[in-house]
Order: structure tokens, then sequence, then C-alpha cells
């Protein structure tokens, strides 16, 4: 038989992309597609790190695209709440169980909150200030280095010389590749001060979810998280001098695929794929995410990245590597 969809194989932790990255482990091994890829696996889990990956690296180019429509806040007030309702339409039809506690109410929202209105939200807010989309992709990859360098203040562990060594090779490449890259196209300060402050909600929501995370059914994490987050861009969305949306197919399709392909099919092949691998494999994938939406940003929407920045990018992911990886 073949294993259930995602969201209806009971309780399980609330996984984000901040208690993903709470793992410390991206080395990326053929074998670690194997639990994937196995013949006995039914065909759209052996092709869930594939289309995971496609969809997760080109969310960056749409989002891009978006702009062109609607400012940062517009769009994902619209997508934030689109996905409420389709999370509300899926709790009401497997009535998983909701938080015991206001704790747990708490650690959900706040979680939802660092990674839907502030890492969103800033990002957005980043391409849309020029910043090229393979650049914040892979300041984002930096993440799990500094969750690494931050969470043993929280426990009480050493941080060794390969966490320090990561950082500074996932600084460096980082510099290769914004040095590369302004000199094709100079973004705004401001647009690397809200890319900054998106990598600290990552980071902040990582090690929340590390100190607190709690087990939950993933449509009941999911729907508290994006109301969360959608609530949190409504004060953002109130200073924002413009409200118009130019409606239009190409935006719709936008929407779409923010909404069903981002929020709903990516994160529900993230979840099975945990369940049947785990998060230290998977968290590989996302080492791909930066090469891959460079990529996809240059077919969509014309982002050209130099050839040092190519170079930048493989630096910063070997700093990754070292920060990450386990000893031994």
């Amino acid at each position: 038989m073949q294993r259930p969809p995602p969201f209806v194989a009971g309780r399980q932790k609330a996984l984000s992309l901040g208690a993903l990255s709470a793992h410390n482990d991206l080395r990326i091994n053929p074998k670690d597609l194997a639990p994937f890829m196995s013949s006995d696996r039914p065909v759209w889990l052996r092709l869930a790190p594939v289309i995971f990956l496609l969809l997760w690296s080109g969310g960056y180019g749409v989002a891009k695209v978006g702009l062109d429509y609607a400012a940062p806040m517009t769009i994902l007030a619209l997508r934030f709440a689109l996905v409420v309702v389709a999370m509300a339409v899926l709790w009401a039809a497997l009535r998983p169980p909701l938080p015991q506690s206001r704790a747990e109410w708490g650690h959900l929202a706040i979680v939802g909150l660092l990674i839907q209105s502030v890492y969103f939200g800033m990002s957005y807010c980043a391409l849309d200030a020029g910043v090229a989309v393979g650049t914040l992709a892979l300041l984002m990859t930096l993440q799990p280095v500094l969750v690494a360098l931050i969470a043993p203040r929280w426990t009480g562990e050493r941080v060794g010389w390969r966490q320090w060594g990561g950082l500074i090779l996932g600084l460096i490449g980082a510099a290769v590749v914004i040095g590369a890259r302004s000199a094709v196209e100079p973004p705004s300060f401001m647009g690397f001060v809200f890319a900054m402050i998106g990598l600290a909600g990552i980071v902040a929501a990582s090690l929340w979810e590390k100190r607190f995370g709690l087990r939950h059914h993933p449509v009941t994490s999911n729907l508290v998280g994006y109301a969360a987050g959608f609530l949190g861009v409504l004060p953002l969305l109130a200073m924002q001098d413009d409200l118009s949306v130019t409606w239009s197919w190409p935006f719709v399709g936008v929407l779409f695929y923010l909404v069903v392909g981002n929020s709903l099919v990516a994160v529900g092949l993230l979840l099975a794929m945990i369940r049947v691998g785990d998060v230290a494999r998977v968290s590989a994938l996302f080492f791909l995410v930066p090469p891959l939406a460079a990529v996809i940003a240059w077919a969509m929407v014309g982002e050209v990245m130099p050839p040092v920045a190519w170079s930048g990018m493989v630096v910063a992911g070997l700093g990754v590597v070292l920060a990450t990886r386990k000893a031994g």
C-alpha cells in the first residue's frame, strides 16, 4: 500500500524551515537521497526531492516576478490569507489536535511570526530593493552556520573551529557573490539591510524551535504559523505606501505558485521526505537551492550571475558544509 499523504500521518514535530535547520548536518552525499529514490516507494515520493527543489528554488524568482504587480506586503498578505483558508479547510476535514496550553499556542505563533512575517517579509523587501535572487538565496544559506554558532550558547556547549571557519568561508563567499553582482547591477544599501533582518528572523525562528519546539500535527502547526504570519504583516501592510494590485493572469499564476506550489505542495513534500528519511538528509537539499534559484531567476527575469559569483557560491557552500557537518 502507498503511504498516506503528508498531512494525514498523525502527530509529528512541527517542522518548519527553522526546525529543519536546527539540525547540524548538511553533508551532500548521493546516498542521502537513497531513502527517497528506493523502488519500493511510490512514484511521487521518489520524485519528491527533485520536485521540492524546483518548487522551493523557483519561489525566489516567482516572488520577484510578482513584485512587478504588487508591493511586497500586499503579496504576502494575499498569500498568507489564502494559505490560512486552505489550512483551515484541511483542519476542518482532519480535525487534528490543537495546542493544549497558551504556551504551546505562543511557541507556534512566535515561530510562524519570525518565519512568515520577518523572514519572508524582509526577503521580499530585499528583492524589491534590488538584491539579486541568487544573492538572497545564498545569504539565507548562512542561517545554519549562525545557528551552529549561537545555539551552543544556550546549552553551554563549546563552539569549535569548524563553526568559526565555516562562518568565515561563508562570509567570504557571500562577499564575492555580492561584489560580482554589484558590478552588474548595484543593489541599494537598504536591500541588504532587509536581507540581514530576514536572515535574523529565520535564525531566531531556528533557535526558538530548537529551544521550545513541541510535537504538533503539521496542519495545526502550519495553520497557527501562517495565521500569525498574516497578522504580523498587517502592520507592515498599513505602513506601505502603495496598496494597489495590477490584477492579471500572470499575477494570478504567481499567487497560485506561492500558495499551492510553495506553501502547500513543497512543504507537504518536505514533511513526507522527513518522515521516510531523516532531517539531516533532507537538510542537504537546501544546499542546492542558491545555484538552482540563480539559474531559474536567469531564465525567468534575466538576472545574470557572473562567473566569479558562481565561485563565491561554491566557497560559501563549503563554509556551510564545514560549519554544520558532524565531527567524525
